[in-house]
């Protein structure tokens, strides 16, 4: 061999390995991408109604940024081209399309199957029925940072629009990152306002979010405190800092007071929870697409034992708990209560959504407690009625008696669209369409 040739050799080598060597990690990575598709096919996993991301295929390279930027680990590369490999994960985070260096991705909601519904809002936030205003989640705006700018916005445009003297200038339906933003906003801008939440804390969706998920990836700015430079959060720590804002800057929310009407007379709203009367000039609703917790409408639903939220699974050691819902929460519940030593858990589900809505995780935790027979699941099931120490079932056409110290709904929520539509907010339902905010 020449010296010219082992010089080369010594050159070309390296470079040679190298290219093995990324190809070898490039198909190890692309089968289990591929293995996590097929589950998801396998398993009929929809796509979610949430914000969520569509890869335009032509304007795809593979680069993996969006794969990379996705906290969740939603997306993979198959076949060259980025995909939705894991639907279930995916919370709208919106990361991966600005991540993108050839904008191939569009953040939409629902999809051709399944539509979403969203009122129609002006740039102001405001919608066809002056005066009531919708920033966030409701308004199709799942992102952090997007609905805290959308809240402080839309006071911008409820500042000309004051009430006179006996009246509120708006009332904050929701204390979420638009609700929060709007409520320090209103503050700032010298407005009469309340900000009325239905839960016991800060955070709308966030609240109800796993711990320590990715809550927040991008930094936002808030009214009277400024640029909170966070890239990276979880929900606990973001929690924790919203509720240090609060006592900063002396707001007050008043919590577990949910509206549960709204009507206008004249120019003036009036806003009815079960503790009081509001009347304002302006409504903004900031709530998250959860809504109020959807009821079961039966016999004994309002007796103490029933929630409609897991707030601490210790409390129910050593209880008979029925888990009624087909979905994560439902699954977390079911899971979180049954590793209490003595509690005995049954899980209801109206169909058979629970064997393919739940995230990966917790469908495999579901099936193994099953099989070790730490919890029970009826499918297409209905609750009958619920009584002191009992819970009637209607199951495959028979009625099922199951001792009963609990009932946790985890039924979703219902959204004030009938609510907005009585009054005259228009509505338009997206079947995976584009929403521009």
């Amino acid at each position: 061999m020449s010296y010219t040739s082992l010089v080369m050799l010594l050159y070309v080598l390296p470079f040679l390995l190298a290219l093995i060597f990324y190809f070898r990690r490039h198909r190890k990575k692309e089968t289990h991408y591929r293995a996590r598709l097929a589950e998801t096919v396998q398993a009929s996993i929809p796509e979610p109604l949430t914000l969520h991301p569509v890869i335009d295929p032509n304007k795809c390279l593979g680069s993996s940024a969006c794969v990379k930027a996705c906290p969740e680990h939603a997306l993979g590369i198959v076949r060259g081209k980025a995909m939705l490999v894991q639907p279930d994960h995916c919370i709208g985070h919106g990361a991966c399309a600005a991540a993108c260096p050839f904008e191939a991705i569009t953040l939409v909601f629902g999809t051709e199957k399944r539509g979403i519904d969203i009122p129609q809002v002006k740039p102001t936030f405001e919608t066809n029925v002056s005066g009531i205003y919708i920033a966030g989640e409701l308004g199709g705006m799942g992102l952090i940072r997007k609905g805290v700018e959308q809240g402080a916005r839309a006071i911008e445009s409820i500042k000309k629009n004051r009430a006179g003297a006996g009246h509120l200038d708006v009332v904050i339906v929701g204390a979420g990152p638009a609700g929060l933003a709007a409520s320090l906003a209103a503050k700032e801008a010298k407005l009469r306002f309340v900000t009325l939440e239905q839960e016991d804390g800060l955070g709308g969706s966030v609240y109800h979010y796993p711990r320590r998920k990715l809550a927040m990836t991008a930094p936002m700015k808030l009214p009277i405190i400024g640029q909170v430079n966070k890239h990276e959060i979880s929900k606990e720590e973001l929690l924790q800092f919203w509720n240090r804002v609060v006592k900063q800057t002396g707001l007050t929310v008043n919590f577990m007071e949910r509206m549960d009407s709204l009507k206008k007379v004249g120019k003036i709203f009036t806003v009815k929870t079960p503790r009081a009367e509001y009347q304002a000039a302006n409504v903004l609703l900031a709530i998250g697409r959860r809504g109020t917790p959807r009821k079961l409408g039966v016999p004994g639903e309002e007796q103490a034992k029933v929630v409609y939220r897991l707030i601490d699974a210790e409390q129910y050691r050593g209880m008979h708990v029925l888990v009624v819902g087909g979905g994560d929460s439902a699954a977390e519940a079911a899971l979180a209560i049954a590793a209490e030593r003595g509690t005995t858990v049954t899980i209801s589900c109206r169909g058979d959504e629970i064997l393919t809505r739940p995230k990966d995780k917790n469908r495999q935790q579901l099936q193994s407690g099953v099989e070790k027979n730490t919890l029970k699941v009826y499918l297409h099931a209905n609750v009958k009625e619920i009584r002191a120490h009992t819970v009637t079932l209607i199951h495959e056409g028979s009625e099922i008696e199951l001792k009963n110290d609990a009932v946790i709904v985890c039924a979703g929520g219902t959204l004030p669209t009938p609510m907005l539509k009585e009054i005259g907010v228009m509505v338009d339902t997206y079947y995976g369409t584009p929403v521009a905010r």
